[in-house]
């Protein structure tokens, strides 16, 4: 069972400019296959995939937006940071965190795309793109 029943196929820019936590202006370039998760605060399934350790994803570039801030702070002790990117969300229609999708950036494509409940239900829906 997935957490989405089919991908929705769309275009996925080629980069992007977010702003860390402490107010850092960051861009990125898309390149290989990247996994973007999409967190909000007060959410378990956010919570646990930021603090885990996410090895399993090493074979992919890994980020994490969100489309706001961490008023409450629960994002300032996690193992991976959080980057503020409302952009880049609209531009990859991800509505509802918690979201990830899978980028080609070959394609420039969302090519898989699924709700975050933990790390390891997200690594075995996107097994295929881990190997």
């Amino acid at each position: 069972m997935r957490s989405f029943d089919a991908p929705r196929r769309r275009a996925a820019p080629a980069s992007f400019t977010a702003v860390t936590l402490d107010g850092v202006q960051r861009s990125h370039t898309f390149r290989g296959i990247t996994l973007v998760v999409a967190v909000k605060t007060r959410c378990d399934g956010c919570r646990d995939f930021l603090n885990a350790s996410l090895q399993e994803f090493a074979p992919l570039d890994l980020i994490i937006v969100s489309a706001g801030g961490d008023d409450e702070g629960e994002w300032v002790n996690a193992q991976h940071p959080v980057l503020i990117a409302p952009r880049l969300m609209e531009q990859l229609d991800i509505r509802w965190p918690p979201f990830y999708v899978v980028i080609d950036a070959s394609t420039s494509e969302v090519v898989s795309e699924g709700v975050v409940f933990a790390p390891e239900q997200v690594a075995d829906e996107i097994a295929a793109f881990l190997a």
